[in-house]
């Protein structure tokens, strides 16, 4: 077979190289300005706790012991499902204290209404195991160690120990309450002062508590400073370890991740009141999908992503060491982009974390766990954290966007970084 050259004419020649230079040239500027490649990773870092709230309660005169006659009182916060738990010692003993049954006092009724008034048949009296029991009364301490010590159990005096302590519930509305304690053992044949105390309120999670003995645990020995408490009236060591096992216990929800372009968080800006386009789904239920809808549709908004964890969907806090939930999504944005994200703070009516202000340079690489911040959404009125699922449905509010401060009205939250951690990588 006989090839056959052609010889293009110079000037087409010259035409057609200088348009394959020009073409690699756009090609060469669209791969410089094209997308950039990364994933970003959203993790729970909560170090679950077992109790919402603890504290200590005393006589508010000049001795924390709580004489006949005298009172003691506290605040705290409780949703539908959740008891309030506290031990107290019986002065005139050498090791018997106050507290209700495991896990306390009950505060809502079946239908959700509070508990109020009087609720001193809960109270029992119980023997901590650790000294010989001799009639009450002033008694010279420290008494005799039992030998071998015996578990935390019930027990019995001449008259019920509802008798001796009386406890009153108040409802301060929401999810609010007080417990006064009065010392109602003058007269009586157990006449006693009563020594300052230790309280605490469980985590729920659903309708299981994770911790029903927070304080002691019948047919148990004694453990984690109740035998301070219970021999000698001291609080300082239960109350060290009952603030241990204090804090968060929060999941996050799917989380919204948006790369837009402009100056504007498309999300939401701070002290303008909810858009009404999905963040309030999304602050109130842990639904994305509203809002992430919306953007899709409007201007500068690039990509919106929903990020679940692959086993729960929600992002699960730290529990017994174990690594929380995690969401990683492969995204891609132009150099001079921005990224937004938000996600439900899940122990709150209406709180979420995001990045602060304008979002974060599509280019960043690493940690950008500190540029996160907590906000309150201001469409439902708010609770203590951890308490927030209570009898009646949040009341409605219609209040600016605002970031919280730390501590918030309620109580001290770690930092944003100590709870979330957001990596681009």
């Amino acid at each position: 077979m006989q090839f056959v050259k052609f010889r293009l004419p110079l000037g087409l020649l010259s035409l057609i190289s200088v348009l394959a230079v020009s073409s690699c040239s756009k090609d060469d500027d669209v791969e410089q300005a094209g997308n950039d490649a990364a994933t970003i990773t959203v993790e729970n870092v909560i170090e679950s706790k077992a109790l919402t709230q603890s504290g200590t309660f005393q006589n508010a005169g000049s001795s924390p012991l709580i004489n006949p006659g005298e009172t003691a009182s506290f605040t705290f916060y409780a949703g539908k499902g959740q008891a309030i738990s506290f031990a107290a010692m019986y002065g005139n003993s050498y090791d018997l204290f106050f507290a209700p049954a495991n896990p306390g006092i009950k505060l809502y009724q079946d239908n959700g209404d509070p508990v109020t008034g009087n609720v001193s048949s809960q109270i029992r009296l119980w023997d901590n195991g650790t000294r010989i029991n001799q009639t009450t009364g002033p008694l010279v301490p420290p008494g005799v160690a039992e030998n071998p010590v015996k578990n935390v159990s019930e027990i019995a005096l001449g008259v019920p120990a509802s008798q001796l302590l009386k406890a009153e519930l108040t409802h301060e509305g929401g999810t609010k309450f007080t417990l006064k304690l009065t010392n109602t053992s003058g007269g009586t044949a157990n006449e006693t002062p009563i020594s300052a105390g230790v309280w605490a309120v469980s985590q729920s999670s659903g309708s299981v508590l994770l911790k029903e003995d927070p304080i002691f645990s019948p047919g148990k020995p004694s453990a984690n400073g109740l035998t301070d408490l219970a021999e000698t009236g001291k609080t300082t060591t239960l109350t060290q370890y009952l603030t241990g096992i204090t804090g968060p216990n929060s999941p996050f929800s799917p989380v919204l991740v948006v790369v837009y372009s402009g100056n504007d968080n498309p999300i939401f800006k701070t002290g303008e009141n909810d858009r009404g386009q999905g963040l309030k789904e999304l602050a109130q239920q842990g639904n994305a999908d509203i809002l992430a809808n919306f953007l899709k549709t409007q201007s500068g908004v690039k990509q919106v992503y929903v990020l679940k964890d692959p086993v729960t969907n929600s992002l699960q806090p730290r529990i017994n060491g174990n690594n929380g939930g995690k969401a990683s999504q492969a995204i891609s944005a132009r150099k001079g982009d921005r990224i937004a994200i938000a996600t439900m703070y899940g122990q709150s009516n209406d709180w979420f974390a995001a990045t602060t202000n304008n979002g974060v340079d599509a280019g960043t690489r690493g940690d950008i766990s500190s540029i996160m911040g907590l906000f309150d959404n201001g469409t439902l009125e708010s609770s203590f954290p951890g308490a927030h699922i209570g009898s009646k449905p949040a009341q409605a509010e219609s209040q600016p966007v605002q970031q919280l401060a730390n501590p918030n009205q309620f109580n001290t939250l770690p930092s944003l970084p100590q709870m979330i951690k957001v990596t681009i990588q």
